[in-house]
């Protein structure tokens, strides 16, 4: 039996030998981006195709290659920046969301506070005119008396009579 129990062990030990041959060299991947990586990037650009569509929301064939580009190019290190450019580059400033403050651009992101700042400075001036009368200044500096209304003075003398 002991004949038998070295013969198993050396068929074990080759069985080994030969699974370890075998063995492929596992190298480590680059991490494959989620779609959340993706889809971050993507809603910062507009489909090139379709008006007013976030790339992460259209469903045409193209924004899917698109996404699966962003994807590869994450994969292979590049940074939102860098993919943002290239986009421009391909496509132009209009597949940006939101556009660079240069040029002429700039009055995207000054002229609507200005405007809100204007609207509520004449909203002010003329709720200040609804509260307070102007006052008649030909009346106050001339020294005469007001011209009075006719119901006005009816009603003075009506009350006059009844003292």
């Amino acid at each position: 039996m002991n004949r038998n129990l070295r013969i198993a062990l050396y068929v074990l030990a080759l069985g080994i030998v030969l699974a370890g041959l075998w063995a492929v060299t596992v190298h480590a991947q680059n991490p494959t981006p989620t779609d959340d990586e993706v889809n971050r990037i993507a809603h910062q650009l507009y489909c090139p195709v379709c008006e007013n569509t976030p790339l992460d929301v259209c469903p045409t064939e193209a924004c899917r290659q698109w996404r699966d580009l962003i994807r590869q190019q994450l994969s292979e290190g590049w940074t939102e920046a860098q993919i943002k450019q290239y986009f421009v580059q391909q496509y132009g400033v209009r597949v940006l969301s939101e556009p660079p403050a240069s040029g002429l651009n700039w009055l995207v992101y000054v002229l609507p506070p200005l405007i809100i700042l204007a609207g509520a400075f004449l909203l002010f001036r003329a709720m200040r005119g609804w509260i307070k009368p102007p006052a008649d200044s030909s009346a106050v500096g001339s020294g005469e008396e007001a011209p009075k209304d006719e119901y006005v003075e009816r009603l003075e003398e009506e009350l006059k009579k009844r003292k």
